[in-house]
Protein backbone atom coordinates (compact mmCIF):
# COMPACT_ATOMS: atom_id res chain seq x y z
CA UNK A 1 0.00 0.00 0.00
CA UNK A 2 1.97 3.47 -1.00
CA UNK A 3 -0.17 5.19 1.23
CA UNK A 4 0.62 3.81 4.67
CA UNK A 5 -1.04 6.84 6.61
CA UNK A 6 -4.45 5.64 5.97
CA UNK A 7 -5.94 2.29 6.86
CA UNK A 8 -8.73 -0.14 5.31
CA UNK A 9 -10.42 0.20 8.63
CA UNK A 10 -11.35 2.50 10.94
CA UNK A 11 -13.17 0.71 13.92
CA UNK A 12 -10.01 -1.74 13.96
CA UNK A 13 -7.62 1.14 13.96
CA UNK A 14 -9.65 3.28 16.99
CA UNK A 15 -9.45 -0.19 18.81
CA UNK A 16 -5.84 -0.60 18.50
CA UNK A 17 -5.50 3.18 19.66
CA UNK A 18 -6.86 2.90 22.80
CA UNK A 19 -5.03 -0.64 23.31
CA UNK A 20 -2.23 0.95 22.43
CA UNK A 21 -2.63 3.90 25.53
CA UNK A 22 -1.99 6.28 22.11
CA UNK A 23 -2.50 9.92 23.53
CA UNK A 24 -3.36 12.48 20.80
CA UNK A 25 -3.78 15.95 21.12
CA UNK A 26 -6.93 16.56 18.29
CA UNK A 27 -9.20 14.20 17.38
CA UNK A 28 -7.89 11.01 15.67
CA UNK A 29 -7.54 11.27 11.96
CA UNK A 30 -8.50 7.92 10.84
CA UNK A 31 -9.04 7.21 6.95
CA UNK A 32 -9.85 4.54 4.41
CA UNK A 33 -7.52 4.41 1.83
CA UNK A 34 -10.85 3.03 0.00
CA UNK A 35 -12.30 6.24 0.53
CA UNK A 36 -9.86 8.41 -2.98
CA UNK A 37 -9.43 5.18 -4.64
CA UNK A 38 -12.60 3.22 -4.70
CA UNK A 39 -15.42 4.76 -6.56
CA UNK A 40 -17.77 2.40 -4.16
CA UNK A 41 -16.52 4.47 -1.02
CA UNK A 42 -16.81 7.86 -3.37
CA UNK A 43 -20.60 8.43 -1.98
CA UNK A 44 -19.46 8.17 1.28
CA UNK A 45 -16.65 10.17 1.21
CA UNK A 46 -18.54 13.38 0.35
CA UNK A 47 -19.86 13.52 3.70
CA UNK A 48 -16.48 13.50 5.18
CA UNK A 49 -15.14 16.53 3.62
CA UNK A 50 -12.32 16.99 6.60
CA UNK A 51 -10.96 13.65 5.32
CA UNK A 52 -11.10 13.86 1.94
CA UNK A 53 -9.13 16.89 2.49
CA UNK A 54 -6.45 15.04 4.57
CA UNK A 55 -6.37 12.73 1.79
CA UNK A 56 -5.82 15.06 -0.79
CA UNK A 57 -3.22 16.84 1.51
CA UNK A 58 -1.58 13.86 2.30
CA UNK A 59 -1.19 12.78 -1.92
CA UNK A 60 0.47 16.15 -2.27
CA UNK A 61 2.95 16.09 0.65
CA UNK A 62 3.79 12.40 -0.45
CA UNK A 63 4.41 13.39 -4.17
CA UNK A 64 6.00 17.17 -3.48
CA UNK A 65 6.87 17.50 0.25
CA UNK A 66 5.44 19.66 2.82
CA UNK A 67 6.10 22.99 0.74
CA UNK A 68 3.56 21.76 -2.00
CA UNK A 69 0.40 21.84 0.62
CA UNK A 70 -1.05 25.17 0.53
CA UNK A 71 -4.88 26.01 0.84
CA UNK A 72 -5.40 26.27 -2.45
CA UNK A 73 -3.93 23.02 -4.12
CA UNK A 74 -5.44 21.24 -1.88
CA UNK A 75 -8.75 23.54 -2.66
CA UNK A 76 -8.10 22.27 -6.17
CA UNK A 77 -7.27 18.68 -5.60
CA UNK A 78 -10.87 18.35 -3.84
CA UNK A 79 -12.70 20.16 -5.55
CA UNK A 80 -14.00 23.05 -3.36
CA UNK A 81 -13.12 26.90 -3.13
CA UNK A 82 -10.13 27.64 -0.75
CA UNK A 83 -12.69 29.33 1.85
CA UNK A 84 -14.46 26.40 2.11
CA UNK A 85 -11.48 24.33 3.68
CA UNK A 86 -11.23 26.71 6.68
CA UNK A 87 -14.97 25.01 7.49
CA UNK A 88 -12.50 21.73 8.76
CA UNK A 89 -8.86 23.07 9.69
CA UNK A 90 -8.45 26.92 10.93
CA UNK A 91 -5.34 27.25 8.23
CA UNK A 92 -2.34 25.48 6.67
CA UNK A 93 -0.36 25.06 9.94
CA UNK A 94 -3.91 22.53 10.85
CA UNK A 95 -3.95 20.96 8.36
CA UNK A 96 -0.07 20.12 8.68
CA UNK A 97 -0.26 19.21 12.27
CA UNK A 98 -3.06 17.08 11.39
CA UNK A 99 -1.68 14.85 8.88
CA UNK A 100 1.51 14.90 10.98
CA UNK A 101 -0.77 13.30 14.10
CA UNK A 102 -2.53 10.73 11.70
CA UNK A 103 1.23 9.90 10.92
CA UNK A 104 2.42 9.39 14.62
CA UNK A 105 -0.98 7.41 15.49
CA UNK A 106 -0.03 4.95 12.28
CA UNK A 107 3.52 4.73 13.53
CA UNK A 108 2.09 4.02 17.20
CA UNK A 109 0.22 1.21 15.79
CA UNK A 110 2.97 -0.35 14.06
CA UNK A 111 5.20 -0.01 17.05
CA UNK A 112 3.07 -1.55 18.97
CA UNK A 113 2.54 -4.26 16.70
CA UNK A 114 6.49 -4.82 16.75
CA UNK A 115 6.90 -4.68 20.18
CA UNK A 116 6.74 -8.30 21.52
CA UNK A 117 9.65 -9.29 22.39
CA UNK A 118 10.40 -9.17 26.19
CA UNK A 119 14.42 -8.58 25.57
CA UNK A 120 14.36 -4.94 25.98
CA UNK A 121 17.11 -5.46 23.37
CA UNK A 122 15.83 -6.88 20.72
CA UNK A 123 12.73 -5.11 21.40
CA UNK A 124 14.68 -2.03 20.49
CA UNK A 125 15.79 -3.40 17.21
CA UNK A 126 12.32 -3.99 16.18
CA UNK A 127 11.21 -1.00 16.67
CA UNK A 128 14.16 0.61 14.91
CA UNK A 129 12.98 -1.34 11.88
CA UNK A 130 9.32 -0.17 12.24
CA UNK A 131 10.38 3.43 12.24
CA UNK A 132 13.33 2.93 9.06
CA UNK A 133 10.47 0.99 7.35
CA UNK A 134 7.83 4.02 7.80
CA UNK A 135 10.74 6.70 7.25
CA UNK A 136 11.48 4.78 3.57
CA UNK A 137 8.18 4.26 2.41
CA UNK A 138 6.96 7.75 3.40
CA UNK A 139 9.92 10.28 3.55
CA UNK A 140 8.27 13.26 3.12
CA UNK A 141 5.69 12.53 5.95
CA UNK A 142 8.44 11.63 8.16
CA UNK A 143 10.38 14.41 7.69
CA UNK A 144 7.23 16.62 8.48
CA UNK A 145 6.37 14.72 11.74
CA UNK A 146 10.27 14.88 12.85
CA UNK A 147 12.16 17.11 11.22
CA UNK A 148 9.98 20.49 10.07
CA UNK A 149 9.29 22.85 12.59
CA UNK A 150 5.77 23.26 12.97
CA UNK A 151 3.70 24.68 15.53
CA UNK A 152 2.07 22.36 17.76
CA UNK A 153 5.18 19.89 17.43
CA UNK A 154 6.51 18.17 20.87
CA UNK A 155 9.10 19.67 22.57
CA UNK A 156 11.60 17.36 24.91
CA UNK A 157 11.77 17.93 27.92
CA UNK A 158 8.23 18.49 29.06
CA UNK A 159 6.11 17.28 25.97
CA UNK A 160 7.93 13.94 26.11
CA UNK A 161 8.27 13.67 30.03
CA UNK A 162 4.38 14.29 30.01
CA UNK A 163 3.74 10.98 27.67
CA UNK A 164 2.44 12.92 25.09
CA UNK A 165 4.50 11.37 22.41
CA UNK A 166 2.61 8.00 21.45
CA UNK A 167 5.86 6.23 19.84
CA UNK A 168 8.64 8.31 22.44
CA UNK A 169 6.21 6.55 24.95
CA UNK A 170 6.99 3.00 23.46
CA UNK A 171 10.41 3.50 23.67
CA UNK A 172 10.91 4.21 26.76
CA UNK A 173 8.66 1.82 28.49
CA UNK A 174 11.36 -0.67 26.35
CA UNK A 175 14.37 1.09 28.04
CA UNK A 176 12.77 1.49 31.43
CA UNK A 177 12.00 -2.72 31.21
CA UNK A 178 15.77 -2.96 30.41
CA UNK A 179 16.94 -0.60 33.45
CA UNK A 180 14.24 -2.40 35.56
CA UNK A 181 15.67 -6.10 34.33
CA UNK A 182 19.49 -5.30 34.74
CA UNK A 183 20.67 -4.84 30.87
CA UNK A 184 20.88 -1.44 30.90
CA UNK A 185 22.54 0.76 33.39
CA UNK A 186 20.34 3.02 35.75
CA UNK A 187 19.95 6.61 33.05
CA UNK A 188 17.75 8.66 32.49
CA UNK A 189 15.11 7.00 30.21
CA UNK A 190 14.17 9.88 28.59
CA UNK A 191 17.53 11.34 27.43
CA UNK A 192 17.89 7.60 26.22
CA UNK A 193 14.97 7.69 24.01
CA UNK A 194 15.54 11.40 22.95
CA UNK A 195 19.06 10.47 21.93
CA UNK A 196 18.34 7.13 20.22
CA UNK A 197 15.51 9.33 17.99
CA UNK A 198 17.93 11.64 17.20
CA UNK A 199 20.06 9.25 15.97
CA UNK A 200 17.66 7.52 13.75
CA UNK A 201 16.54 11.24 12.86
CA UNK A 202 20.01 12.34 11.42
CA UNK A 203 20.90 9.15 9.79
CA UNK A 204 17.79 8.72 7.88
CA UNK A 205 17.89 12.71 6.69
CA UNK A 206 21.85 12.22 5.74
CA UNK A 207 20.37 9.08 3.37
CA UNK A 208 17.23 10.65 2.07
CA UNK A 209 19.59 14.03 1.38
CA UNK A 210 21.89 11.54 -1.06
CA UNK A 211 25.08 12.14 1.66
CA UNK A 212 25.36 8.25 1.86
CA UNK A 213 26.03 6.44 -1.23
CA UNK A 214 24.09 2.87 -0.49
CA UNK A 215 21.70 1.42 -1.27
CA UNK A 216 18.43 0.60 0.83
CA UNK A 217 19.77 -2.65 2.05
CA UNK A 218 23.16 -1.16 3.20
CA UNK A 219 21.74 1.77 5.04
CA UNK A 220 19.57 -0.60 6.93
CA UNK A 221 22.53 -2.67 7.95
CA UNK A 222 24.19 0.42 8.36
CA UNK A 223 21.49 1.83 10.97
CA UNK A 224 21.51 -1.70 13.09
CA UNK A 225 25.04 -1.09 13.69
CA UNK A 226 24.52 2.38 14.77
CA UNK A 227 22.24 1.43 17.44
CA UNK A 228 24.37 -2.30 18.33
CA UNK A 229 27.02 0.42 19.04
CA UNK A 230 24.79 3.14 21.29
CA UNK A 231 23.54 -0.05 22.83
CA UNK A 232 26.76 -1.28 23.76
CA UNK A 233 27.30 1.74 25.82
CA UNK A 234 24.01 1.66 27.91
CA UNK A 235 24.34 -2.11 28.69
CA UNK A 236 25.19 -3.04 32.56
Amino acid sequence: MPFSLFVLNGKLARVLIRKAGIQYRSRPLIISVDAYTNPVYGVYMKELTAQRIAAKAGLLLDREGAESVTMRRVAKAVGVTAMALYRHFEGRAALLNALADAGFQDLAIRVTAASKPRDPEKRLVRILDVFLNFALERPRLFELMFLTRRAGARTYPRDFKARESPTANLIAEAIEDGIKSGSFRKLDAWEITFEMGALLQGLVMLYLGGRMEMDTEEFRAFCRRSFRRYFHGIRS
